[in-house]
């Protein structure tokens, strides 16, 4: 069976965010580690080279693949900053609709800039989340 080829590391987070080019999105990134921060009451690790995470939550699939994984996190990337929210959106249609410019993926959303969204609903999103995945996972 195939292991998850993204992995909690023991790099820096701190020369992790320190190395963000672009003061822009070292700022926002700043504010996104500390809305999770806050939100799950855990430190930040790194998750492969290039996402920071919080909390872990063991999954198990159907075909009995099974792993570990962040509860939330984040990546500041070139072309925008990814927040994964591992609840998915389906259920957190309402909060979604007033979150302000973004693009999603499965359990991604997009942001080119923090100022794009309402910083309040972005924390209640990744709140939301974070307690479904506790209520639906365990979680440490």
């Amino acid at each position: 069976m195939a292991e998850n080829k993204t992995k909690a590391t023991k790099a820096s987070v701190t020369e992790f965010m320190n190395s963000i080019a672009d003061p822009q999105k070292r700022a926002d990134a700043r504010k996104v580690a500390a809305m999770m921060r806050r939100v799950t009451g855990k430190r930040a690790k790194m998750w492969g080279s290039s996402i920071v995470g919080y909390g872990t939550y063991h999954y198990k699939y159907a075909s009995g693949r099974e792993g570990d994984f962040m509860v939330a996190g984040f990546s500041p990337r070139k072309q925008a900053l990814t927040v994964y929210v591992m609840a998915g959106f389906g259920r957190f249609d309402a909060l979604v609709a007033k979150l302000g410019k973004y693009k999603t993926g499965k359990s991604c959303l997009y942001i080119k800039r923090l100022s794009d969204v309402d910083e309040k609903v972005l924390e209640k999103l990744i709140a939301e989340s974070v307690k479904y995945m506790r209520k639906n996972y365990e979680t440490w």
